[in-house]
């Protein structure tokens, strides 16, 4: 079930059921930056969108929030079509997102995440929200109402390793192949071709905006995207499916300490 395309009705009638993933949501979160010459503005948070919403096809008791698309890409804003957060405004968007689905019922709120710059702010709005509970007055003992996770969907088990096993040379760390296949596998009609030198791109620092284009001027990090096809982007999608539902069912029925 998808939030956006349901009505409330239903989804009070979702928290009501009973079924053991009633009161957990996936909320996938990534960021609108360039990524290289031939990626998508979008691919970071169109790739956790695209696994949450193929897992939820594979399982209708799955429920995934609306895309929460924008993010940490401070590093990224000399390349046109970048948009992104300060961290403390994306923190507050964070905890707003949390307090609102708290605020309905739901227990277990799973971020899975498309852009590695998101994690430090992320686990740090984290941090936040539960320390609004650990400083509230005696009883100590009371708990959050809701319990909170991050994964990276590369971290989903076995992901990671299938992607570099695809593609074991020129796989880098920004605007990899593996995620622009997976955005060419749900938007074919959006594949992009480019000429560009070196064939794998160089690493090194991330730093500020003006360093990163002065690094690396077509935005690339270690990567060689044009081995990138709609075929392999869906064979990792097939991949990171059972992963994610996997993930999600340990994380809603994992058993939490008494305080």
């Amino acid at each position: 079930m998808l939030i956006q395309f349901s009505s409330w009705p239903e989804i009070d009638a979702h928290l009501k059921s009973g079924h053991v993933l009633a009161k957990t949501v996936i909320v996938p979160i990534g960021s609108n930056e360039q990524h290289g010459p031939t990626g998508l503005l979008g691919t970071d948070w169109m790739c956790p969108e695209i696994i949450a919403h193929a897992a939820e096809k594979n399982d209708e008791t799955i429920l995934v929030a609306p895309t929460f698309n924008i993010g940490m890409a401070q590093h990224h804003l000399a390349f046109p079509g970048t948009i992104t957060l300060r961290p403390s405004t994306f923190m507050g968007a964070i905890a707003d997102w949390v307090s609102s689905l708290a605020r309905h019922g739901f227990e277990r709120i799973y971020f899975l995440n498309g852009h590695g710059g998101n994690v430090a702010t992320i686990e740090a709005a984290f941090a936040e929200i539960y320390a609004e509970w650990s400083f509230t007055p005696e009883p100590w003992a009371e708990r959050p109402p809701f319990v909170l996770k991050l994964r990276n969907w590369w971290d989903l088990p076995g992901v990671q390793k299938f992607c570099e096993d695809m593609f074991p040379t020129g796989h880098g760390s920004h605007a990899t192949p593996s995620e622009i296949a997976v955005t060419y596998a749900a938007y074919p009609d959006r594949v992009k071709t480019a000429t560009y030198e070196p064939k794998i791109a160089p690493n090194g620092p991330i730093r500020d905006a003006n360093d990163y284009r002065a690094r690396f001027p077509d935005g690339r990090i270690g990567s060689d995207p044009a081995q990138a096809s709609p075929e392999k982007g869906q064979q990792i999608i097939d991949k990171a499916i059972p992963a994610l539902i996997a993930d999600i069912n340990a994380f809603a029925t994992e058993v939490l300490p008494v305080a």
